[in-house]
């Protein structure tokens, strides 16, 4: 992979990050839920840090990143991704939110697995992991909303 190549994908990358903050900050802005709400302006929050982090590795390298890995229980990777609509159901604003970061993360993993060099493979899996980390959080509120606990 060549210089403009890994470029042109690190721009790629940071122009998914704005399109994932620009989604989250809009759910947020229309969420009632003190939790949801709290959560997305969070996710919204972390994707501009990503996008930093990525514009930084554009000026610099991957050579300084580090996350710690998450678990994917893959809950969300079979559900329907439901119709963006104006009357969006908050459940289905969660999956659709799990499908953007289910997305990412299959992106950054084939990147590192294309890439030939280790420094640029490492970058992507740490970029992988993260939005794993996104994807398990909002999972775990999907399956608190759609199958809430009854006594």
């Amino acid at each position: 992979m060549n210089q403009s190549e890994y470029k042109k994908i690190i721009s790629d990358a940071i122009q998914a990050e704005v399109e994932a903050f620009t989604y989250y900050n809009a759910v947020a802005a229309k969420a009632k839920d003190a939790v949801i709400k709290s959560l997305f302006e969070e996710l919204a929050e972390e994707e501009t840090k990503h996008k930093v982090t990525l514009e930084g590795f554009l000026a610099k390298g991957p050579e300084k990143m580090h996350f710690v890995e998450s678990k994917d229980y893959k809950v969300g990777d079979s559900l329907p991704t439901p119709a963006l609509t104006a009357d969006l159901k908050p459940v289905d604003g969660i999956v659709i939110a799990i499908k953007k970061e289910l997305e990412a993360m299959q992106m950054y993993t084939q990147l590192a697995q294309a890439s030939g060099e280790e420094a640029q493979k490492k970058l992507f899996l740490e970029l992988a992991s993260m939005e794993r980390g996104h994807k398990s959080r909002l999972e775990d509120l999907y399956t608190n909303m759609a199958f809430p606990e009854a006594w």
